[in-house]
């Protein structure tokens, strides 16, 4: 399904991703406060400029260009975000500084102290840009903070601020604006933390909260196109949990989850599956999601056969756990965690990359005829008005017209030997149909 287009080494391990909302930026928060912004390599399926011999292919040892680099927080940096728009930036770490700054060179505009209620200092630990207008914040302690960015910048303090989790906050999920929105966006959003789910309004406060899961509520996405049946419109939100469990919550029912799907089993529970995103519809992949599980594995789930689909076998890393996983603007997976990004691309739009090549050199070799048929009739004329050169203007034709047969066979040789995977190195043995 996916196939690896490049590999990401970073000096520190990664805390936190944030992708551009349309451009292939991505920019990285450390463990050391250090926050890095990298221009992705372009999309095989997309960039016709680029030549056949530099372009990245799924090899993992693709190039990407460091746009910016600078030390943002004292300790480690946790969260990222940008606006949606993508003319604005925010950060937070462990110096409990949450800082705005211009997304091109990382200069910082304002900073904002995080409140907290005892003598230490209370941690973020995510940042989401709900509406132009507010900023989500959540913290250790089980605050959400809700900051006011109205005036173009975060306010001083915090505009509201709910406790709707006794734990801290682990996921941050909108939900879709209502039919009678006049905005676009959303005012509700779902969170969990600890071992709880809750719904908080921008206005009226915390909705609901969930029983008691027993487990712990981590990574989260809202599906559309999934509800019970008479109300497929409706969507739900799938959540991963402490013991590698994928719950699944229709929208509406918040008081207990309704199905659970075993991503990773074994006695005593598997491992955890820290982020889920959604496949993107225009993929055409189906209903799935995409988890990362602290093995470093990815695991990619059909919510409409409620199945782990295995014959797709993803890693990220050997060792570390996934971190975070996303889509950016071109459709791409990109995976973090440990010292390590990795960017996926959907195997079929590399073969569609690959046949479009594949089209090119058609198109060459039917130009390669062409020209050898014209080469024929002007060597024809020629004859026709001196029979002296005969001889040696056939010679010459003959010897051009056998250079580009040659050039022909060399390229059909060639593609022959690419093998069905195309130019990605796989089955790709002389003598094997």
């Amino acid at each position: 399904m996916f196939e690896n287009l490049c590999t990401l080494p970073l000096h520190a391990d990664v805390f936190a991703t944030a992708l551009h909302p349309s451009e292939p930026l991505l920019t990285v928060g450390l463990s050391n406060g250090h926050v890095q912004t990298f221009r992705l390599p372009p999309s095989t399926s997309s960039d016709d400029s680029v030549d056949g011999d530099t372009s990245v292919l799924s090899d993992g040892k693709g190039y990407l260009e460091t746009t910016w680099e600078t030390k943002r927080h004292k300790g480690s940096c946790r969260c990222l975000a940008y606006s949606h728009d993508g003319s604005a930036m925010y950060s937070a770490g462990t110096d409990a500084i949450v800082k705005y700054f211009d997304p091109e060179n990382g200069k910082v505009i304002s900073k904002m102290a995080i409140p907290t209620t005892t003598t230490q200092a209370d941690a973020p630990t995510l940042l989401h840009v709900l509406n132009p207008q507010s900023l989500l914040l959540g913290t250790d302690s089980g605050a959400l903070h809700i900051v006011d960015l109205r005036d173009g910048r975060p306010g001083k303090k915090p505009a509201q601020t709910h406790f709707p989790h006794a734990d801290y906050v682990s996921s941050v999920t909108p939900l879709p604006p209502t039919e009678e929105s006049t905005s676009g966006f959303s005012k509700q959003w779902v969170s969990t933390g600890g071992t709880t789910l809750a719904v908080t309004d921008v206005r009226r406060g915390v909705l609901v909260r969930s029983e008691d899961q027993e487990d712990e509520l981590l990574g989260a996405c809202f599906v559309h196109g999934l509800g019970p049946k008479k109300m497929r419109g409706n969507g739900m939100m799938a959540i991963g949990s402490g013991s590698g469990i994928l719950t699944l919550w229709d929208k509406g029912s918040w008081d207990d989850q309704q199905e659970r799907i075993i991503v990773d089993g074994g006695k005593g529970g598997g491992e955890s599956i820290d982020c889920v995103v959604a496949v993107p519809k225009d993929l055409g992949l189906g209903q799935k999601v995409v988890c990362g599980v602290g093995d470093g594995s990815l695991r990619v789930v059909d919510l409409v056969s409620r199945e782990v689909d295995r014959s797709i076998n993803l890693r990220h890393d050997d060792v570390e756990a996934v971190v975070s996983l996303a889509f950016d603007c071109e459709n791409r997976l990109i995976s973090a965690g440990g010292r390590t990004v990795k960017v996926w691309e959907e195997l079929s739009e590399l073969q569609a990359s690959k046949n479009d090549d594949d089209d090119e050199e058609e198109d060459e070799d039917s130009d390669d005829e062409s020209e050898e048929e014209a080469d024929k009739g002007e060597s024809s004329k020629r004859a026709a008005e001196s029979d002296s050169d005969d001889d040696e203007d056939d010679s010459d034709d003959d010897g051009v017209e056998e250079m580009k047969r040659r050039a022909k066979r060399r390229k059909e040789a060639k593609s022959s030997k690419l093998g069905p995977m195309g130019a990605h190195g796989i089955m790709g043995f002389s003598g094997l149909d």
